[in-house]
């Protein structure tokens, strides 16, 4: 919705927008660009007379702002119909939908159009550093999106991405999640099959070939090209970053990201990108330009030798993933993981059987078990003695802090604010005189 936001200012409207507990980069981009944020969701903002309200999926019934245009019978839309109509009806879309890696991978096949000069616009759910900015809305006729599954409005149930009409889509993965709205993994899978039914004959459907649940989307109907990433067919990526298309080099990528993760990104947007008129090398050029995006294995600082990074894994295949990448990165020095379990569906429990493998390879587990309706204590028994759990926010600080050493890692992983905890774990760590070498006991 910020993005949205960003949009409609940058298309001439005056934007307002309301919220509760809205925190950077979100915030601090809106406030950049004069978007004034109005804390909570007061009926005063009536006064405001819009021409439209925008109303985002967290909105529901019940909130006074909402009851109050729905009684006095004023203008309201979701914000991918508003894009639909608005933004997107002319524009070649370049939509990314999956359980993992939207964001990273918009961000990226949005640079490599930028990097051949196609100057897109793009709606990210994240900052793309090579941008610092979200959301932009450029007179191209190429706009990238990030296309999200989860439902558009308390209003319309559908996912967000049936809205968008791609004519290139991703589909990077697909696993279960969003408990709190679809029941299993094959009502996921029926969102998906939506979704490429709205894609034009003339299209590109970009799949990950490693993912049944995506050969089962397609086999239930598909009317547009398909190119496989990953697999024996189409794009892939072998262990020294050497890029094939049907067997024929293109070219290396060479960059500082980790993980196959983000090798398998590459590939999605390499693959789209060429379908809007990049050649193979020159994507791999702008990727090895890539920054990467906020908020993704993103260094917050590096205080006594100890690194302190962010992180937006939620759901268990993220945070195994992304322990495993920075394992890669860091060979044998220790790896302190600090999780949140935030997202809705890590509140439900759903995942909860999961969590213990999925942080398996961090040398000590801080989890935060605040307003959490299952038992975080139990769920993740199996780790022992290195899992450490907290529901005070201040104690929990302090225990990472006493055990952190000079040379460690600090993982920290959240969907949210996470209480400012990495500019507080820094402050510690600064105000140590030194670190003491001791295990945490």
């Amino acid at each position: 919705m910020g993005g949205i936001a960003a949009i409609a200012k940058q298309a001439g409207h005056r934007v307002t927008g309301c919220d509760t507990n809205v925190y950077p980069p979100m915030s601090t981009q809106l406030e950049a660009q004069g978007i004034e944020l109005i804390e909570g969701f007061g009926t005063d903002q009536l006064g405001l007379n819009p021409d439209i309200f925008v109303i985002g999926n967290v909105v529901s019934r019940g909130n006074p702002l909402m009851e109050e245009i729905l009684d006095r019978n004023l203008p309201y839309v979701s914000g991918p119909q508003w894009l639909a109509d608005t933004v997107l009806r002319d524009k070649w879309v370049l939509g990314v939908a999956g359980t993992h890696g939207k964001t990273t991978t918009a961000s990226m096949l949005a640079w490599i159009l930028e990097y051949a000069g196609l100057n897109p616009g793009f709606l990210i759910g994240g900052v793309p550093q090579n941008f610092d900015i979200s959301a932009r809305l450029t007179e191209s006729p190429f706009f990238v999106i990030e296309a999200d599954e989860y439902d558009t409005a308390f209003f319309d149930k559908r996912s967000k991405f049936v809205h968008y009409h791609p004519r290139t889509a991703i589909l990077n993965n697909l696993e279960f999640d969003h408990a709190d709205i679809f029941p299993d993994l094959a009502a996921i899978e029926t969102q998906f099959h939506h979704l490429v039914r709205t894609v034009p004959g003339n299209g590109l459907v970009v799949c990950n070939g490693r993912e049944d649940s995506l050969q089962r989307v397609l086999q239930r109907g598909c009317w547009t090209p398909v190119e496989m990433f990953g697999s024996g067919d189409g794009w892939n990526i072998d262990e020294e970053n050497c890029v094939t298309l049907n067997g024929v080099m293109q070219g290396v990528l060479q960059w500082e990201l980790i993980g196959e993760h983000n090798r398998m990104n590459a590939l999605a947007a390499l693959a789209s990108a060429r379908h809007a008129g990049v050649p193979a090398a020159q994507g791999l050029a702008a990727l090895n330009q890539f920054k990467n995006v906020k908020r993704r294995m993103e260094i917050r600082g590096v205080a006594n030798g100890i690194t302190v990074y962010d992180d937006f894994a939620h759901h268990p295949t993220a945070i195994a993933t992304t322990i495993g990448g920075l394992r890669h990165k860091v060979g044998k020095a220790r790896i302190l993981a600090v999780l949140e379990p935030r997202s809705n569906t890590m509140k439900l429990g759903v995942m909860k059987a999961a969590l213990p493998d999925s942080l398996k390879d961090a040398d000590l587990v801080f989890c935060y078990a605040n307003n959490l309706g299952w038992d975080l204590h139990s769920a993740l028994a199996p780790l022992g003695k290195k899992a450490i759990i907290e529901d005070n926010l201040v104690a929990l600080i302090e225990k990472i802090a006493f055990a952190s050493l000079s040379g460690d890692h600090v993982l920290v992983m959240s969907n949210g604010s996470f209480g400012g905890i990495h500019e507080k774990l820094l402050e510690k760590y600064n105000d140590r005189l030194s670190v003491l070498d001791t295990n945490y006991g």
